[in-house]
Formats: structure tokens, C-alpha cells, sequence
């Protein structure tokens, strides 16, 4: 498909200040095939051992040819600078990056590549901004959006019984997910369960242990969580590559609580605006339409164990779960990022 996405836009003569709808099914590059691309171009180009802003320049022209855009004679300077595609790029040789002059975006790409001391591109990997927010270790971001899990009588609590009206057209009660796709695939027509049978099937979750790896090891916990959940839902093995939402296939966010405080980092769930994925049969997918699944948990420290489930939309999300005061707030940016992050 990558190939296709390039082809088209070289067809199109499109630019890359030119406008497209987010998951427009021929012209607009969702980011796990945005990282693929740029992956296959661009990994082992070199030349780059120049000054900083020559190499700014270089990287964007060889982003324009990997993409299928005409290089323009000069780069425009609009937020972001690949406007069509609502992405910026930043070539990385080290570890510390830099966002000069604007605040951070939950719903834009930053492609970031990795440029090794000889001046050759060895790795890209691209992120949205509430990626990048969950690297933050400074406290450069002041606050994040949060809520509180207020605990009910039941073990496993179905908050909206119906998904949003957009997403109902798509749903397939009793679709099969072992033979047909993988937890990270877009969500496709006829392929997605019901919330109500998502429902059925994850509180089978409650009473299930695993190893604690420890509080700072939240990741590893999340995975071994996000296996149950694989495992539940009757897919025949267990993907995750770190976006939002965890089970994209799905439309379901996974949420680990061993606290009353959920963390919602830059983006509301309630949120209207357009979900990174490609179009289901004409219809765009928005934050709201999310099925957020919540799984309270209890540990020993020794071993972890799932005590309730909660499953909402997006859109009742705060219905259930009261948000904490205050607002989002950026400044200029300097996130350290972590020593393995090219490599994941």
C-alpha cells in the first residue's frame, strides 16, 4: 500500500502546503505507514554531515522525493512545514529534541531521523504529539488532561451500551479476528465488534494475574495487559507498536489503573477531531468514537491482579469518569528523548 500512497500523490500534483482531509483513503499517509515509507527511502542516504540548517533543508528535500511531492524552491514557513500531511521533520544526531517557537500538537506528526556521525540517515521514526508528551521527564509540560476513576459496586461496569452513531454502520456482531487481522491493523467495515460484545468478552479479564514488573515499569506492565486483552478479544497472536489507540484493529484504548488518577495526556477522549486512520467507507473516525477500556488492578508486588473493568466511548467517557481541573499548557520544548527510542 505504501507504494500506492506514493504513486497517487505524485499523480495528484499536490504540494506539500496543499490541504488533505485526515484519513482520505488514496492521498492521506496514516503515521505506521508514514514511518514505513520513510523508512525504505530514506534509511542509509547520507551527505548530511553539514551545518545544522543545511541539513534541515536536505532532510526535507529528500522527504518531498520519498513521498512523491515536488521539492519546492523554498519551504514555506507554515506550522507545520509539511502542511498536507500535517507533519514537521527534525534530523536527530542527538538524543535531546528541540520544538522552537510553538506548542505541541496531540493531533500533528513529527518525523524524526536519526543521523549518525558520518552524516547518514539510519532510522525514522515518526510520533504524534501526545507520543511525545508521554516522553516528557522534565516538566516542561505543565499539565496534562487527567480523571478520576471513582470505583462502582459491580466487578465489570458497561458505561455506554451503543457505540457512537458514527461508528454503529461498521460494527459485525461475532466478526472473526483470528483468521482476518491483527491487533495494530486499521479498523475496517464489518470487522469491528459491538462495545457491548467487546464488553463480553474483556471481563473475562477480571480475577487474571500476571508479574508485576514494578511501578517503573509501566510499559511492561501495559504489555502484559494488552496480551490478556489480545488474547480475550480472539486474535491469534499479540501486536502492539505503541499508538493510540492500543488495539487500533479494534478502536480500543487500554488503560492499566493501580491509582484513582487516569492519565489522558493531550487529548480529550470527549474529542471530536479526526482520528489518525484511513476512512472507513467514507467515514472518518474521531477520538470520540474510541472504546476506552479501564481495568483496575491491585498488586502484591509480586504479582498483578485485575479486580474490575470498565468500557466506555470517548464520548460518554466523562459521564462516568470525572476530569480533573485546568488546562494544557506548553511552552518551548526540550524533550530529552529516551536512549532506546530509534531503536523500538
Amino acid at each position: 500500500m505504501g507504494n500506492d500512497y506514493v504513486r497517487m500523490i505524485a499523480e495528484s500534483g499536490l504540494t506539500i502546503f496543499d490541504s488533505i482531509e485526515v484519513g482520505d483513503t488514496d492521498l492521506w499517509i496514516p503515521t505506521p505507514d508514514l514511518e514505513r515509507i520513510l523508512n525504505e527511502a530514506l534509511v542509509g542516504v547520507d551527505g548530511l554531515d553539514v551545518p545544522i540548517r543545511t541539513r534541515s533543508k536536505l532532510v526535507k528535500q529528500h522527504v518531498c522525493r520519498a513521498l512523491g511531492y515536488p521539492v519546492p524552491k523554498s519551504f514555506t514557513k507554515i506550522q507545520p512545514r509539511f502542511y498536507g500531511q500535517m507533519f514537521d521533520t527534525y534530523a536527530q544526531k542527538a538524543n535531546n529534541l528541540q520544538i522552537w517557537n510553538e506548542e505541541l500538537s496531540p493531533s500533528r506528526r513529527y518525523v524524526l531521523l536519526r543521523v549518525d556521525e558520518a552524516g547518514v540517515i539510519t532510522r525514522v521514526k515518526v510520533v504524534n504529539g501526545e507520543e511525545l508528551a508521554q516522553l516528557d521527564t522534565t516538566g516542561t509540560l505543565t499539565q496534562k488532561y487527567q480523571a478520576r476513576l471513582v470505583p462502582g459496586d459491580q466487578s465489570a461496569e458497561l458505561i455506554a451500551s451503543t457505540d457512537t452513531e458514527m461508528l454503529v454502520p461498521h460494527v459485525c456482531l461475532g466478526a472473526n479476528l483470528a483468521e482476518n487481522v491483527s491487533p495494530i491493523d486499521h479498523p475496517a467495515h464489518g470487522l469491528i465488534l459491538p462495545i457491548r460484545e467487546l464488553f463480553d468478552r474483556l471481563r473475562g479479564a477480571v480475577g487474571r494475574t500476571f508479574p508485576d514488573a514494578g511501578r517503573d515499569q509501566e510499559r511492561n506492565r501495559g504489555a502484559a495487559l494488552h496480551r490478556i486483552v489480545c488474547e480475550l478479544l480472539g486474535y491469534a497472536d499479540y501486536r502492539d507498536d505503541g499508538r493510540f489507540p492500543d488495539v487500533r484493529n479494534q478502536l480500543l484504548e487500554v488503560k492499566l489503573q493501580t491509582s484513582p488518577t487516569i492519565d489522558l495526556g493531550l487529548v480529550l477522549p470527549a474529542s471530536e477531531d479526526p482520528l489518525d486512520v484511513p476512512q472507513i467507507e467514507g467515514t472518518q473516525v474521531r477520538h470520540c468514537d474510541v472504546r476506552y477500556a479501564l481495568f483496575s488492578a491491585h498488586t502484591d508486588g509480586m504479582n498483578v491482579t485485575l479486580t474490575n473493568v470498565y468500557l466506555t466511548t470517548g464520548a460518554s467517557f466523562f459521564s462516568r469518569f470525572p476530569q480533573f481541573g485546568g488546562k494544557v499548557l506548553n511552552r518551548k520544548l526540550q524533550i530529552p528523548l529516551p536512549s532506546d527510542f530509534f531503536n523500538s
